[in-house]
């Protein structure tokens, strides 16, 4: 089965009109997108959109074959023209299927917000879903689905639509996941692939025709990651982003509790209300057994910088006499002990660290000591990693992967 992207953008397209913000002032040239329409082997089109026709002759196809057009999503603003010769647009009534002349079945789901999902079979049995801008399966939970050979969904804005799909196995390995309805939230090059890579989807240009069932040669999800960053560098929500798109996420807190400390609890409550609601959170320093669950979820680690904290406690690292008299020999054995551990895990794994070797020399041995400590320790975990980001300013820079 066959089909063209006529457009990939968002519904108001790429740049946004009279838009100034520096993601739609990038967006120029192959990286402008028409609002997202899908024009399925000459005879489906999902989404009509201004300038249908002409997105369809700039790909090298025609509308003139096209029997049904399908909403999946209410429009705004001006009513779009219907092209001479289209057949009238319509919607079809969640969890009905439809039965087109051309061998293909449509069936539409329920969605969690204002939309209509469509699900077409091709007569040879391909299968693809499409979903509208900021729309999710609804009740999918409780269903057990095979996977899509592809699947078209606004993967930025909602995340946590992948996460469902591949929760119930809708969304498998081999899956194609293409991003549409690509909006000014995440800048255009290299930062949009970037993204999307790590939720295992990718980007196409418009008018671009796709094969649904053929293999794509997509990056494969880096399977351990650590993000590195300062003080409110925006690491954490970088490390959180990476896994958004993926259920049963096993959130690790090595902070612990702080009794009687507000503003402590402020930062805890903050983390906890960005985590999507299916994620668990166990708050340990004992990390080694969660490494070594192969069958286990995904495991974010927030962050290396309180483990060692902990370690060094464990071994009187504060201490001048306790740190020469063993502790610092114990403290390289709990370090090459969790490295080991990440080396030959099978998890997926995002760790979060401080990076804090740049900025003011501490001025007591103690905190000199810890600035030391975990430069090697983030170098020594880095080295495990396959993928490792260093985060400014809220910008990801790859330092790996």
């Amino acid at each position: 089965m066959e089909l063209t992207l006529l457009g990939t953008g968002a519904p108001a397209g790429l740049p946004r009109p009279d838009c100034p913000c520096a993601a739609c002032a990038a967006a120029l040239g192959d990286a402008a997108r028409g609002a997202t329409a899908l024009l399925v082997e000459g005879t489906l089109l999902l989404d009509l959109t201004p300038g249908a026709a002409l997105a369809a002759a700039r790909a090298g196809r025609s509308l003139a074959g096209v029997r049904q057009v399908l909403l999946s999503h209410p429009h705004y603003g001006p009513a779009v023209e219907v092209p001479a010769g289209l057949p009238q647009p319509g919607r079809v009534p969640d969890g009905r299927e439809l039965a087109l002349l051309t061998g293909h079945r449509v069936r539409a789901l329920a969605l969690d917000s204002p939309g209509t999902g469509y699900a077409v079979t091709g007569p040879g049995g391909q299968r693809l879903l499409y979903l509208p801008p900021g729309g999710a399966p609804a009740g999918v939970e409780e269903q057990s689905v095979e996977p899509y050979d592809m699947v078209l969904a606004d993967v930025l804005g909602r995340p946590d639509a992948l996460a469902r799909l591949r929760a119930v196995g809708a969304v498998g390995p081999t899956t194609d996941v293409v991003a549409v309805h690509i909006d000014h939230d995440v800048p255009p090059g290299a930062e949009l692939l970037r993204r999307l890579a790590a939720a295992g989807a990718r980007a196409v240009r418009d008018g671009t025709t796709l094969a649904v069932g053929a293999y794509e040669n997509v990056p494969d999800v880096p399977r351990r990651t650590l993000v590195l960053g300062g003080a409110r560098s925006g690491k954490s929500v970088e490390a959180e982003r990476r896994l958004e798109a993926f259920p049963d996420v096993l959130y690790v807190a090595t902070g612990g509790t702080r009794s009687g400390d507000g503003e402590w609890a402020a930062r805890v409550a903050a983390h906890r209300e960005r985590r999507p609601g299916s994620w668990r959170t166990v708050e340990t320093c004992d990390l080694v057994p969660l490494l070594k669950d192969d069958d286990g979820a995904p495991l974010l680690v927030d962050c290396l910088s309180l483990w060692l904290t902990d370690a060094m406690d464990s071994v009187g690292a504060w201490d001048d006499a306790d740190w020469a008299g063993g502790g610092e020999r114990a403290l390289r054995a709990r370090v090459t002990e969790l490295t080991d551990a990440v080396r030959h895990t099978h998890r997926t794994v995002v760790a979060v660290s401080n990076e804090v070797g740049s900025g003011i020399v501490p001025a007591t041995a103690s905190g000199r000591r810890y600035r030391d400590e975990l430069g090697r320790l983030n170098a020594a975990f880095a080295a495990e990693c396959e993928h490792v980001l260093l985060v400014v300013a809220g910008q990801a820079l790859s330092l790996r992967g």
